[in-house]
């Protein structure tokens, strides 16, 4: 008999978890060789939500123009995840018996793919969200969740100290303000001594869009414009013939509020693709820095240029490592223009992985 699937629903910063299981996925099936989630395909499968047409944040449409762009397995959720995983790799090879914490876990299926059959596992997030790990994901032996905000500290006491602490935290850091980090990672000071984390965090030019591609000369800014707007199209194309109404309602307010000098003569595609193809190259540019814009305003918060910063917060903690997102990832079957893109973003610390000792 077939199980029942299990109905999501989130709001928040916590919705973000949907759309990083469903890159996990999708990207492990088509690179399987670069990098494979079995867990996170398994529970894609589980789920009863419309994970192609979702509107947290329109993952369906940035992952077909990722396939249009012909861009690598390079979605910010898995790289990090291949990061994470090679980094724990090798820090329970000097420490078998170690305690990795997920913070923020969401569903994050890390431990899978990494158990040497004799860490402690922790998954940290909000009660809700825990409350679904359990639903999807009951605990195996050495994992246990914890339900609590990763600024409370009262969750370190949960956590056995004796054999080495490493902590990952995936996607979440740019949702907080730079004084509650400043808080959190004392706090790991003064509970784990000589305890190590690795994370993803943005700079500022990927919280402000667009910066990067200004920076590019002008042959390259114009040949990345033109292929992420006629794929941003595409992709949007193919996501408004299954989404439901009330997110076809939702893109249609955003372009209702761009500040372009025309708008679409009514709220069909036929008349939202006839008035795109009416803007200039400089008016479709800028609907798609206001469309980015907009969808992460008041979102995104915290932005880190240098790993170095953080130890002038507070002494105890070093850097270990700091390097950026697309490093080792293969490049050979790309386009010119997305090898510019990525070699672009790597030189100038779009985002990066960042691990430190506190």
């Amino acid at each position: 008999m077939q199980q029942d699937k299990v109905k999501i629903k989130l709001s928040g910063v916590s919705a973000s978890l949907l759309p990083c299981l469903w890159v996990r996925a999708q990207l492990s099936k088509e690179y399987s060789s670069l990098f494979y989630d079995e867990k996170a395909i398994e529970l894609v499968e589980k789920i009863d939500f419309e994970f192609s047409t979702s509107d947290v944040p329109f993952q369906g449409i940035w992952f077909n123009i990722s396939r249009k762009l012909n861009l690598p397995p390079c979605g910010p959720p898995v790289l990090r995840a291949k990061h994470f995983d090679d980094k724990i790799r090798a820090y329970i090879a000097g420490h078998p018996h170690a305690s990795v914490i997920s913070l923020a876990a969401g569903l994050d299926t890390t431990f899978y793919r990494v158990d040497n059959g004799t860490i402690r596992w922790y998954d940290l997030d909000l009660p809700a969200v825990i409350d679904i790990r359990r639903q999807l994901l009951p605990e195996p032996d050495r994992v246990t969740y914890i339900a609590k905000s990763l600024l409370d500290p009262s969750w370190c006491k949960d956590v056995n100290t004796e054999d080495g602490v490493f902590m990952i935290a995936g996607g979440v850091f740019q949702f907080f303000e730079q004084s509650e980090m400043k808080q959190f990672f004392s706090m790991l000071a003064d509970n784990f001594p000589d305890g190590e984390i690795v994370f993803d965090v943005l700079s500022k030019l990927d919280i402000d869009f667009g910066a990067w591609i200004d920076m590019l000369p002008q042959e390259q800014r114009d040949a990345i414009r033109v292929a992420w707007m006629e794929a941003w199209v595409e992709a949007l194309k193919d996501w408004w013939e299954r989404a439901p109404q009330d997110q076809k309602d939702k893109v249609n307010g955003m372009i209702a509020a761009l500040k372009t000098p025309t708008k679409p003569k009514g709220k069909e595609w036929s008349d939202i693709e006839a008035w795109w193809n009416k803007l200039s190259d400089t008016e479709k540019e800028g609907v798609m820095r206001d469309y980015i814009k907009s969808s992460s305003r008041g979102v995104m918060k915290w932005a880190l240029e240098d790993a170095n910063d953080i130890t002038k917060w507070d002494d105890r903690i070093t850097v270990i490592d700091q390097f950026p997102l697309y490093r080792d990832i293969p490049r050979d079957s790309l386009s010119a223009e997305m090898r510019q893109f990525m070699d672009h973003s790597d030189r100038n610390g779009r985002f990066n992985i960042v691990h430190l000792r506190v």
